[in-house]
């Protein structure tokens, strides 16, 4: 299935994998539309996207910006969600309810307010593609909120492909990605985390975001795919 001309909006498409998924669709002939928090990023995402695409800001923390964002969209074929700050680990007596909530907030409920505000605009043929992560399978100490969070992503994708179909929703699910997710590690724990996976990973290095946009590309297209997770984590699983 060719994205020449289709219409897809990246919700977080104005960095790290979103961007890179952007960059990839557009490469491939589609109208790109990418969401933010931030002017500034919508704006740099633009310049550096093709003339025809589109950018809006967007609070993911509120529903009725959400229902705006799609009224001002209109009718699209694929939606994309990869938004999402950088998650604190801690262990869970560290935690406060409402510091979980908060994270929850925008990678879990400003995705399920997306799907719920967004579903009915997607042309026939289309597609939902959501994002989780490896904690949901490979959980560590002191990942309780994140595994949380990814675990409960991909079983919303799973109910959201019965609940919606024929319309197809599928989750992609990243391993350790250089983005800038990281930027609020110190930069020497940085550098280990991603020397560690070079010597750790089948692949023999931490993942590209260019590698990972592959993946949600791949489901845009695949007519016959609903209710899937790829994982896409350098060999993470088995290694």
């Amino acid at each position: 299935m060719s994205l020449e001309g289709k219409r897809i909006l990246i919700i977080g498409g104005t960095s790290g994998i979103g961007f890179a998924t952007a960059k990839a669709a557009a490469r491939e002939g589609a109208t790109v539309i990418v969401a933010s928090s931030s002017q500034a990023r919508v704006d740099r995402a633009r310049e550096a996207l093709p003339g025809s695409a589109e950018g809006y800001i967007v609070d993911l923390r509120s529903e009725e910006s959400i229902k705006s964002l799609f009224e001002r969209v209109g009718d699209y074929d694929h939606l994309v969600y990869t938004a999402g700050e950088s998650l604190k680990t801690a262990e869970l007596k560290d935690f406060t309810l409402q510091q979980a909530q908060g994270f929850f907030a925008i990678r879990y409920w400003g995705a399920f307010l997306a799907v719920k505000h967004g579903n009915a605009r997607i042309r026939p043929g289309g597609s939902i593609v959501l994002s989780s992560g490896m904690a949901s399978r490979r959980p560590r100490k002191a990942w309780t909120v994140v595994s949380s969070i990814c675990g409960a992503m991909e079983s919303f994708a799973k109910a959201c492909a019965v609940e919606l179909a024929p319309l197809r929703v599928n989750v992609v699910c990243p391993g350790l990605v250089k983005t800038d997710m990281w930027d609020n590690l110190p930069e020497d724990a940085r550098a280990a985390m991603f020397k560690r996976a070079e010597q750790n990973l089948p692949v023999g290095h931490p993942g590209e975001p260019d590698e990972v946009a592959e993946a949600y590309l791949y489901f845009m297209r695949a007519g016959f795919t609903t209710g899937s997770v790829a994982i896409v984590d350098g060999g993470a699983a088995v290694g």
